[in-house]
């Protein structure tokens, strides 16, 4: 759906550590500018699954109250993420014979239908259905193939699937906040569409965003998203291991990771010395000092073990040669120091961290890379895609069939 001129639109991350709501307008001559930003610590949510209705519940509408009171805006529907629900990638071919002589509007519904209709929906939901290359008579490299000569149609579409479980949870939290949810966009691809630039999107690049409660990867290539993928590690596995190994307290060790926490040592972190109060421990008591090189010791075993596993699922997807030479880290856990250049090493590509890019008046405390997700929401929100889309009533219903054999109801974008 592409969104009027000067029309509000709102957008939801729910992360583990924190959720945000962004309210911004798609003015006719800046594009689009912030106008609200709510943002409230986490509740209910771990590892991106909501595990405690009535806590999310609320945490929800603090974020979204907070956006609405600074934008002087009412917020109905909105784009929200999605971390959870075992998100699946998959990519398959289809193929319809031609009704005349040229490629038509008809024909490509009918195409789009088949690819829908044979979608395995047991106990998944289907997220994402998005063409990443159509052929008319084998004639591959075709963006849009309406009013192309040929007898036979053909697409090779790119799938992601979620949990019904998952799905069902997260609808259920936005509706008993009274919104109604516009669209749901895996976490991967809304940071890629709100920090990569166009040459990334179209040479081959990988985002991974690293969350509080996971980390997720997408790999993008000649403007569309190919490949999605996730594990359930990220930055509050660092903040605990930091608890556990200087025997501290989770907000202690979680302000000691902001302060002074990096993945590469240098020879003077054995002299600068970090007070750490202990577990149970009076304020009265003289805070325990240890060095930094310890604290280094601690983070960079575990963000190297959370690289890794990013490799590897790379390699095993097939696609680390398309996805090029290019990676970009985002989310809130990659602002550690060092981490481009220990990602770079594990990961042997040229690594950048990614921030928001395209959004006008976003301040300096909501323009680092926790923030790529909302940015990316409202661009989704915004933008075609090149996607199928289900209306919002068959796809994020809380009750019944949640995806149904679709029939006519959905449409493909350009």
């Amino acid at each position: 759906m592409v969104l009027a001129q000067d029309e509000v639109i709102s957008a939801l991350d729910i992360g583990s550590s924190k959720i945000t709501c962004f309210i911004a307008e798609n003015d006719l001559t800046t594009g689009l500018r912030v106008l609200g930003i709510g943002h409230h610590a986490s509740s209910g949510v771990k590892a991106g699954h909501i595990v405690d209705m009535d806590s999310a519940e609320n945490a929800v509408r603090a974020a979204v109250t907070g956006a609405e009171e600074m934008a002087e805006k009412t917020v109905r529907k909105i784009t929200v993420n999605m971390s959870a629900g075992l998100m699946q990638s998959s990519v398959s071919a289809h193929r319809v014979p031609v009704s005349g002589a040229t490629v038509s509007e008809s024909d490509l519904n009918k195409l789009l239908m088949e690819c829908r209709l044979t979608q395995d929906t047991k106990d998944r939901a289907l997220v994402h259905a998005i063409p990443v290359g159509f052929d008319v008579d084998g004639e591959s490299g075709i963006h849009d193939p309406r009013g192309l000569h040929g007898r036979e149609l053909g697409v090779r579409m790119h799938s992601v699937s979620i949990t019904t479980s998952a799905l069902h949870n997260l609808a259920n939290c936005i509706s008993r906040c009274h919104l109604e949810l516009r669209d749901l966009v895996i976490t991967p691809y809304a940071a890629g569409l709100g920090c990569l630039v166009e040459d990334e999107l179209d040479l081959g690049v990988t985002i991974v965003d690293i969350g509080a409660g996971t980390t997720s990867l997408a790999i993008f290539f000649d403007g569309a998203l190919i490949h999605v993928d996730s594990i359930p590690v990220g930055g509050w596995h660092i903040t605990s291991d930091i608890a556990r190994g200087l025997s501290t307290p989770i907000n202690q060790a979680e302000r000691i990771k902001t302060l002074y926490g990096s993945c590469e040592g240098v020879a003077s972190d054995e002299r600068t010395m970090i007070a750490v109060q202990q577990i149970g421990e009076d304020d009265e008591i003289a805070p325990e000092q240890v060095s930094k090189s310890m604290l280094t010791g601690i983070i960079a075993p575990r963000v190297e073990e959370i690289l890794e596993i990013v490799r590897s699922q790379i390699l095993a997807s097939g696609l680390d040669k398309i996805a090029g030479r290019r990676a970009v880290l985002t989310g809130g856990a990659c602002q550690l120091e060092g981490i481009p250049e220990l990602a770079s090493k594990i990961l042997k590509k040229q690594v950048r961290i990614g921030r928001p890019r395209g959004i006008a008046g976003l301040g300096d405390a909501m323009d680092g890379p926790a923030f790529s997700v909302n940015a990316g929401l409202l661009a989704f929100a915004i933008n075609d895609q090149g996607e199928i889309r289900q209306t919002a009533n068959e796809t994020y219903t809380t009750s019944g069939s949640l995806l149904g054999r679709l029939g006519g109801w959905f449409r493909e974008n350009f």
